[in-house]
This record gives structure tokens, C-alpha cells and sequence, in this order.
């Protein structure tokens, strides 16, 4: 087979050094118009030219992408990313599977160390400290002491990984966060292998990769099943995606932040619909923007709903590799083969994109997002109208102004009546905790911030805001103000850089005066790890049922997901989260009412202490150094004495122990048939939940602490483990028993076969309400498939595995919804259960059903085809019957051919026993 059967192989040499590389100058010079196509696609046809082998990658493929329109043709295009990011709540399961078809390769008398990664795997161990201790200066030593108590079995597990599979580094707990550093270290641009250039690529198993888009990289997040798969070598494939052009004009004013314009974005590019696209952003106001902006909104583009928000390589990509330490040669072949292969940004007119979406930046302003979407975009001047009005809208509190509540808010405050002059209400429709605790006395009231966290690398790896966070307090501590007592505070940076310079600039001092602390490097309350609440907090909240909220710089605010006592969750900039931590609440208007009272009893507000564009930069440029970058990432995989001191075997398979509660052999596996069976009808199936809109994978597959009363908490007890061990489910994430158990358990999710929120469903043969874990064993003991109907946005959020495992263990067999989330949907294609779509303006409601019916597909056969409309037969209780459509989301052969296969790992090591 001639791999180059189109004659554009060229040579490039770069420092004397030849490199060959797949020319798509070549190919416009042989007539096809590479000019009119958006960079991402430019990036899609170059790996489908290089990879191209006749089998897997065709010439239909090939052509599919050289004939690109901006309504593309409805086929499949496979994607071989050149290598694959891991975090450990994701990655930790990832390496159970691999290590579990091993296992099964060895029980059928073959080989298993041919199962090996085939290309590079970096894991960063970035999501298991939590915020147990914050607030002073041993806030992060006694954190990182928490998370190898809570987490030594599954950190040996990794670093046995390391050990016994090729292509697999691990860096360690406390270095940082995956996104940062892949951004300012991984990442490389443009790849030199073998003698060939090409783009560097990935898929990582966090919804958040892509934010080295910023770099101009295609990068974009998929569960671990496909991660696992991509390892293993194997294409993803995805419908060939139309690509939205965000063209943005003008500069962003002064006062304003990235953040502002990331949750703008989000806003703009919500409505404009684009789930499962691509968005490629040009314009001249791009030139404003450094890689640090750009990464900012990349990471965000989960929250958009797109695949990938590509930013082209240009002078400012080359200047941040520069500013970051990248080696010389990495930085001369990005700008060498990038311009000569036609990705270097520029000619843009030319481009034709499926829709232009124009934003202008000179119109941002200072935003936050919430209380429960990131999509939901509040003007800050309109903040403490929208506070007011979801109390009393959604929470039934009548609003009492803040001049008019019962206000010891706390003794002694600068420019505060004294409490013996306030009238004394006991009681009011918005609720009040009398709170006292040391010497301290105040009232915490609905609408009051109890966690304030500088969390996620969305806004850490971003030196202006994080500068601009600093230069905030140092101002605010001038004068006078400080943090309210009910306020949890946290910092934690993305990597040890960030904590380098702003130490240099004198900041971190100021930060930790604001009780502002570091209390680890990785991922915190983004992701639900904000630790408890002071008891006197947590018992106000709990006593009086206060409706009380988070203020975070993070990507994500889903119900229940920063904390289960807090139902209000408000993204914003780092310098907006200190803000609020001095106002204590969030129902202020910044621009009307004092964050507090000076010295001299003077109100003291939020633009008295907000620091200039031109102070931000001078600093920035003073302080962020590129030898900060290469001490921190020079011994980035050597780790603390806890990780060097781990012990662990050297051996190729690992030792399952049958007492882990950690890490146990995956179940997928065991026994696997050489041969799949054949696809077959559902039958009499039942409804385990039936759900509503935006139920995101947080709902499904909680990350976040457990309680005794739960199902999985029930099993750790039931094996000695006590509750102050539990640790959180995503830790748990190697254990398919505690996992299995925790699917559907969200405290919040709302079941319309149940009475209350929560994990519960009714039993329907018996009409019994229990747990949907007890009710899973139950349909399993009388051998009934079941199905979950929902509503829009299925699967949303962050790219859990165990959403779609824990599903199918469930005894879950097909899934019902009017639409799904892109990583979602394939994981749970990857697990052998099959996503169905109703047809467009059909729904549970429009078709009259209440999740007591039993349903039946009988067109459900192995001669199932793409996209196939298959005929549902539903029956009521009174044996009325109701037959309506669906799609299946079988979308490309492949998928049919995971789905039979029971899986795509399954599909995997079916082929690894026939080669072996």
C-alpha cells in the first residue's frame, strides 16, 4: 500500500536536522482549495493523511475532509491524537481496566503484556486533595498529609503503572493541576517523531482538555473508555463537525477580566446551539488576547456545549512557549512547520465557516455566572436583583434588605449599628442563624457566601487574574477590610509557579493576610473536594435551612456539586472572589453598597480597591519569569518523600488484593466469549428513572463525599472501613462495588417514579419505593432490563466513565432522552448500552408517558444500521399500548460494532486474543 498515494510528503529541515511531514501546501498546489478550510479541519485532514492506511483510515476519509462544507456531509472520520492526558479520579479506573484485560489475557493463556499504551500517556494525580484544613499557613502540608492517609493504596496502584506499562508517566500528587500543566509543560505544538513532523494532539479524560486549544492544539476531552481505547490504538471516530467562527473585534476595557469574557462567551455560544461542533475563533481583537486569555476560554468549552474552541497558531503561541521555558528547538519547529503547512493563522478572509458568530470585547463587562449553570450569565451590577429574586422565586424567602435584618452581622464591624439599637425580629420569611463562635457572634443569613475558593486552572494558569487577585487584597488590607468569619477560604494554584510569582511580587503575603492560604495544587472545589464546613457553619446551615452560596473561580457550579449544604454556586474572577469573602454575601451591589467600613469608619468600595490594567501588567511583566517554569517543572515527576517513599512491585500484573476497597479486577472482562452474540430486541423492559432536563453526570455518577445512610457507604461499613475513611467517590473510582452503588445517588437528583430527591425509585411490580441501587438488585433478580428516560442535555458536565459503567451494572440497557452530551452518549455506547433519542419535539410528556409502562424494541436486531428509527412498543398498566419512535444513536458502524461486541473494550481484547 502507498501511504503517500497523493505525492505531498515534503521535507522541512530544521537546525541542519531533515524532517519529513505531510504537506498541505502540496495539496493546494495540486489544486485543492486547503485555503477556504478553518484551521481545525486543516489539522483533522492532516492526521487522516498521515495515519492513512487503507483499512482503518481510507481515501473516503481522506476525501471527506479535502470536499469539507459548512454543512458537512453526515459520515464518520477517525482521529488518532498523538497522545492521551489523564487525571486520577479518571485515570485511576482507566489503569483498573487495563490492568483487568491483562488479567483476562493471562486466564486465556495468552500474553498479556502485549497490552500495553501504544502512544504517550501523561496521568496528573490533581483530583484528590481536598480542603480539610485552610485559612493559615499549614493549611497545604496538613492537606497533602489528609490525601496520602486517605489515598496510599491508590497511589501505589499509579506508580505500579509506571513501573510495568511502556508510555506511561505519572506525576505525582501536589504539582498541579492537568489543564495547567499540560498548558505551560506537556504540551509541545508541533511533534518531532520517527523523522516526521506533525501536530501535536490529544484527548485527555477530563471535559476540560481543551484548554491547550489556546495553544492552537486540537485536544478535547473523552471519557476513560475511549481514552483506554485510544492507548491501545485505536481511532476516535466523530462525525465529520460543521465550525463555528467566533469573530471577535475591538479590546477588552479596562476593569475588565478574561473571566468576564469566558462567561460571556458561554452565554453567546449556549444560544447559538453549538453541542457536538466545532468553534474556531479569528478576528482582529484576537491579537489582544494572550495564550493565557485564550486557554482560559478553550477550558470552558464543555460549558459551551462545542467539542473544541481551536485559537490558530501565531506570534503570541511562539511568545508564550518562549515565556514558558519551552526548548529552542520546540519553538523553532512550531513556527517553521506551522507556517510552512498552512496552520500558522493568517489569511483568515479566506475561511468559510458553518455560521459567524461577531463578538465585540469592548462591550464586555463584569460578569459572574449562576446559581447552578455556567451558561447563566448575571451582570454584576444585576447581581444582587438576581439574588434577591431567586430567594424569593425558587427558595419562597421573602427579601429583606440588608439594612433591615437583625444585624449583629458581626460585633464591633467598622461603620455597624450596635445590635441594643436594631429591633429584634425572631421571626422573618428570610431565615437567620444566630452563629457564635470563640469570641466572635454574628447572624448568617440566606444569601450569605460560606466557601470563597480561587480554585481551577480555568483562572489559575492566567497570571492577570491571579496578579490581579493579589494587588486586590494588598489594597483591601490597606484599608481595612478582611474576610467575613463564615467564609471558607482557599487558594489553590494549578501548578507551584503561580505561587513562585506571586511570591516575587510580594502577593502571597497579602493573600494569606486575606486568609486567602494555599491549600494544595490541584483541583478543589471545582470539582466538589471543598471539604467540610466549619461545624458552627455547617450547623447553621443545617439547623435553620439556610440557602447559602459559594463563590469560585471555577468552570463548573452544577447543583450539589461545591458543596451538598450549598445550593447557590457563583463562578467569577479570583479578583471577584475576594471581593465577595470581604462582603460575606452575595445579594450586594457592588457598585452601590461599601464591601465594608476603613479605619476611619469610611466606606470602602469594590472600585476603591480594584487595581489598574497598567498596574496589572507592569507587575506581570516584572514578576512571571521563565526561570519559575523550569524549576517547577525540572523535577516535576520526582514528587515529595510520600511519593518517593511509596513501595510497590515491580510485576507486569498486578496483585489484586481481595480486601481493597480502592482498587479491585474491573468485572467487564472476566469470562469474555472469543466471539460477541448477536444484537437482540428489548423486551418488556422497565423504567429505573425517569429524569428532566440538564441531569448532568454529576447526577449520575457523583464525585463528591457520601454519607453513612448511602448504599456505598453502607458496603464500607459493612467491610470495617469508618466513615471518617470513606473519602469521596471519585477516589473510589478503581471499586466498581462502591461506584455501583453510588450511580444515581446525587442528593439532589430529582426521580419522577420517587416521593423525594435523591437516590430513590419506585420498585414497580411491587409499587415500592427504595433505593435505586436496591431496586437495580431487584429487576436483576427477576432478570427485567431497564431503561432511564430524560429529558435535553443528557450526560452534561464533566467526561465521567463511570456515568456510563456504572449505568450498565445497574442492569441498565438503553437510555431514552430528547438529546445528549457528546462524551456522554459514546460513553455509554462504550459500555455496551444504547443511547435512543426521541424524535425532534417529542418527549416523556408530549407522549403521555409516566415511567410505569414497559417498553419493548423488537427492530433491535444485529441488522441494526446508523441513526436507524426504531419502532418503541409502550404498555401501560391497563394494557393500553402507545408505539412511537426513536433514533438510535449508533451513530457509525463502528458504534454497532462496540455495541455488540458488549463494548469497546471488550471489542479491544477480542482482537488482542485473536492476534496473540
Amino acid at each position: 500500500m502507498d501511504q503517500d498515494y497523493l505525492g505531498i510528503k515534503r521535507e522541512l529541515k530544521l537546525n541542519g536536522k531533515p524532517l519529513s511531514f505531510f504537506s498541505l501546501r502540496a495539496l493546494q498546489e495540486k489544486g485543492e482549495d486547503i485555503s477556504r478550510l478553518p484551521f481545525c479541519i486543516r489539522i483533522l485532514l492532516e492526521n487522516v493523511l498521515r495515519n492513512y492506511d487503507g483499512y482503518v483510515i481510507t481515501r473516503e476519509h481522506i476525501d471527506t475532509l479535502l470536499k469539507w462544507q459548512p454543512e458537512p456531509e453526515d459520515k464518520e472520520i477517525p482521529f488518532m491524537p498523538a497522545r492521551v492526558l489523564m487525571q486520577d479520579f479518571t485515570g485511576v479506573p482507566a489503569i483498573v481496566d487495563i490492568a483487568s484485560l491483562r488479567e483476562e489475557m493471562s486466564r486465556q493463556g495468552k500474553d498479556s503484556a502485549l497490552i500495553n499504551p501504544l502512544i504517550p500517556v501523561d496521568l496528573v494525580i490533581d483530583h484528590s486533595v481536598q480542603v480539610d484544613y485552610f485559612g493559615n499557613n499549614e493549611a497545604y502540608s496538613r492537606n497533602v498529609d489528609r490525601e496520602y492517609e486517605r489515598n496510599s493504596e491508590r497511589y501505589r496502584f499509579l506508580k505500579w503503572a509506571q513501573t510495568a506499562f511502556d508510555n506511561f508517566s505519572v506525576v505525582p500528587p501536589g504539582m498541579g493541576i492537568c489543564h495547567q500543566v499540560n498548558l505551560e509543560y506537556l504540551s509541545k505544538c508541533v511533534i518531532e517523531k520517527e523523522g516526521t513532523a506533525f501536530p501535536d494532539s490529544l484527548v485527555g479524560t477530563d471535559s476540560h482538555t481543551p484548554m491547550v486549544n489556546g495553544l492552537g492544539i486540537v485536544a478535547y476531552g473523552v471519557g476513560g473508555i475511549e481514552a483506554e481505547a485510544a492507548m491501545l490504538g485505536q481511532p476516535q471516530f466523530f462525525s465529520v463537525p460543521q465550525v463555528i467562527g467566533l469573530k471577535l473585534t475591538g479590546k477588552l476595557p479596562a476593569g475588565t477580566t478574561a473571566t468576564d469574557l469566558v462567561l460571556t462567551i458561554t452565554e453567546v455560544l449556549r444560544k447559538t446551539k453549538v453541542v457536538g461542533k466545532f468553534v474556531e475563533v479569528s478576528g482582529e481583537g484576537l491579537a489582544s488576547l494572550s495564550v493565557p486569555d485564550r486557554a482560559t476560554i478553550g477550558n470552558m468549552s464543555p460549558e459551551f456545549g462545542c467539542t473544541i474552541t481551536y485559537f490558530p497558531i501565531d506570534e503570541k503561541t511562539v511568545q508564550y512557549l518562549t515565556d514558558t521555558g519551552r526548548p529552542a528547538e520546540t519553538i523553532a519547529l512550531t513556527e517553521q512547520y506551522s507556517k510552512e503547512n498552512l496552520l500558522w493563522r493568517e489569511n483568515e478572509d479566506a475561511i468559510i465557516y458553518s455560521q459567524v458568530v461577531e463578538l465585540d470585547l469592548s462591550s464586555i463587562v463584569s460578569t459572574i455566572s449562576g446559581p447552578s449553570r455556567p451558561q447563566d450569565k448575571i451582570l454584576l451590577s444585576e447581581a444582587k436583583q438576581t439574588v434577591s429574586d431567586i430567594l424569593e422565586t425558587k427558595y419562597s424567602r421573602k427579601y429583606i434588605q440588608f439594612v433591615d435584618r437583625p444585624l449583629s452581622r458581626w460585633a464591633d464591624e467598622g461603620g455597624n449599628v450596635e445590635p441594643s439599637l436594631i429591633a429584634q425580629a425572631e421571626h422573618f420569611d428570610m431565615r437567620a442563624a444566630k452563629v457564635k463562635h470563640n469570641d466572635e457572634r454574628y447572624y448568617l443569613n440566606d444569601g450569605d457566601v460560606v466557601i470563597a475558593a480561587i480554585t481551577s486552572c480555568t483562572n489559575t494558569s492566567n497570571p492577570d487574574v491571579m496578579i490581579g487577585a493579589g494587588l486586590l487584597a494588598q489594597k483591601a488590607l490597606e484599608r481595612g477590610l478582611n474576610v467575613k468569619p463564615w467564609v471558607k477560604t482557599s487558594l489553590a494554584p494549578g501548578s507551584k509557579v503561580v505561587t513562585d510569582y506571586l511570591m516575587e511580587a510580594g502577593l502571597l503575603t497579602s493573600l494569606e493576610a486575606m486568609k486567602f492560604n494555599v491549600v494544595g495544587y490541584g483541583c478543589t472545589s471545582c470539582i466538589g473536594n471543598s471539604g467540610p464546613l466549619p461545624d458552627h457553619i455547617s450547623g447553621a446551615v443545617a439547623d435553620n435551612d439556610l440557602v447559602v452560596a459559594a463563590a469560585l473561580s471555577g468552570n463548573r457550579n452544577f447543583e450539589a456539586r461545591i458543596h451538598p449544604q450549598i445550593k447557590l454556586n457563583f463562578l467569577m474572577s479570583p479578583l471577584l472572589v475576594i471581593a465577595y469573602a470581604i462582603s460575606g454575601r452575595m445579594d450586594i451591589d457592588m457598585d452601590e453598597e461599601p464591601l465594608g467600613f476603613d479605619q476611619d469608619g469610611g466606606p470602602v468600595f469594590l472600585r476603591d480597591i480594584w487595581p489598574s490594567q497598567e498596574e496589572i501588567h507592569n507587575v506581570v511583566k516584572n514578576v512571571v519569569k521563565k526561570e519559575f517554569y523550569g524549576k517547577s517543572y525540572g523535577k516535576i515527576f520526582e514528587g515529595n518523600s510520600q511519593w518517593q517513599n511509596l513501595e510497590v512491585p515491580l510485576d507486569k500484573a498486578y496483585k489484586w488484593d481481595e480486601r481493597s476497597t480502592y482498587v479491585k479486577e474491573a468485572p467487564f472482562f472476566i469470562g469474555l466469549s472469543p466471539v460477541p452474540g448477536q444484537i437482540r430486541p428489548l423486551k418488556d423492559a422497565r423504567v429505573l428513572l425517569m429524569l428532566g432536563d440538564s441531569i448532568t453526570t454529576d447526577h449520575i455518577s457523583p464525585a463528591g463525599s457520601f454519607s453513612v445512610h448511602s448504599a456505598a457507604g453502607q458496603y464500607l461499613l459493612d467491610r470495617g472501613i469508618p466513615y471518617e475513611e470513606f473519602n469521596s467517590y471519585g477516589s473510589r473510582r478503581g471499586n466498581d462495588e462502591v461506584m455501583v452503588r453510588g450511580t444515581f445517588a446525587n442528593v439532589r437528583i430529582k426521580n419522577k417514579l420517587a416521593s423525594k430527591e435523591g437516590g430513590f425509585t419506585t420498585y414497580l411490580p411491587e409499587n415500592e419505593e427504595m433505593s435505586v441501587y436496591e431496586a437495580s438488585l431487584r429487576y436483576k433478580a427477576d432478570q427485567t432490563p431497564l431503561l432511564v428516560i430524560a429529558g435535553k442535555e443528557y450526560g452534561s458536565g464533566s467526561s465521567r466513565d463511570w456515568a456510563a459503567k456504572g449505568t450498565f451494572l445497574l442492569g441498565i440497557r438503553a437510555v431514552i432522552a430528547e438529546s445528549y452530551e457528546r462524551i456522554h452518549r459514546s460513553n455509554l455506547v462504550g459500555m455496551g448500552v444504547i443511547p435512543l433519542q426521541f424524535l425532534d419535539g417529542e418527549g416523556r410528556e408530549s407522549l403521555g408517558l409516566d415511567g410505569t409502562e414497559t417498553f419493548s424494541i423488537a427492530d433491535l436486531t444485529d441488522a441494526v444500521r446508523p441513526n436507524q428509527l426504531l419502532s418503541v412498543l409502550a404498555v401501560a398498566a391497563d394494557g393500553s399500548e402507545k408505539t412511537f419512535q426513536v433514533k438510535s444513536r449508533l451513530d457509525s458502524k463502528i458504534e454497532i460494532d462496540y455495541y455488540r461486541n458488549g463494548g469497546i473494550l471488550q471489542y479491544v481484547l477480542r482482537q488482542f486474543l485473536a492476534k496473540a
